[in-house]
């Protein structure tokens, strides 16, 4: 499949269902890291969970209610991760995005390249006028990762997620159309 984006080094496309496997390896080589911060994740996780996960993709895009995408290594196809436009707002025209790197290929730059394609493509694809990183404040590779994104630091938003029914502080970050100018 033709990516929506690429740096050259990494690249953002469409899920498709052949790749359930490697996507699933992936999530379970890296339930540790995950498990800390996204509720999706838990002890009984399965790849069923992830057949499901990935039978909705077709339909919320195709809604313009979640923009999930597979990030994999531009040259060799390995899946690296996921990143996604989530809570598609477009009344407002902003989204929420998400990310998150394979435990093997954490600390590599990964994360930061995913969020600024996937931005870049929620301007000038999807019609977006702002992206939101939320991140709670403990997540501090997620937050370096916004950082090292470009994404602009906005503030501290309190009790703003709630993480296995626990409220949590988090930070703020977003990207707008003239980011990328």
């Amino acid at each position: 499949m033709t990516p929506l984006a690429s740096d050259g080094r990494i690249a953002i496309r469409r899920f498709l269902p052949t790749d359930l496997a490697a996507f699933y390896a992936a999530i379970d080589e890296s339930r540790a890291h995950l498990a800390a911060w996204l509720p999706w994740m838990h002890d009984g996780y399965a790849i069923a969970d992830t057949a499901e996960w990935l039978a909705r993709r077709d339909a919320e895009w195709d809604s313009g209610t979640d923009f999930a995408v597979l990030v994999e290594d531009a040259a060799s196809g390995e899946v690296l991760g996921a990143a996604g436009l989530h809570d598609v707002d477009r009344a407002h025209r902003f989204a929420q995005l998400g990310y998150w790197v394979r435990a093997s290929r954490r600390g590599r730059g990964i994360a930061p390249a995913a969020a600024r394609l996937a931005a870049r493509w929620a301007f000038d694809e999807a019609g977006l006028g702002r992206v939101e990183i939320v991140v709670a404040l403990g997540n501090a590779p997620s937050r370096r990762a916004a950082e090292r994104s470009g994404a602009r630091y906005e503030g501290c938003a309190r009790n703003r997620l709630l993480i296995r029914g626990e409220s949590h502080d988090a930070a703020v970050y977003a990207f707008v159309p003239g980011d990328f100018a």
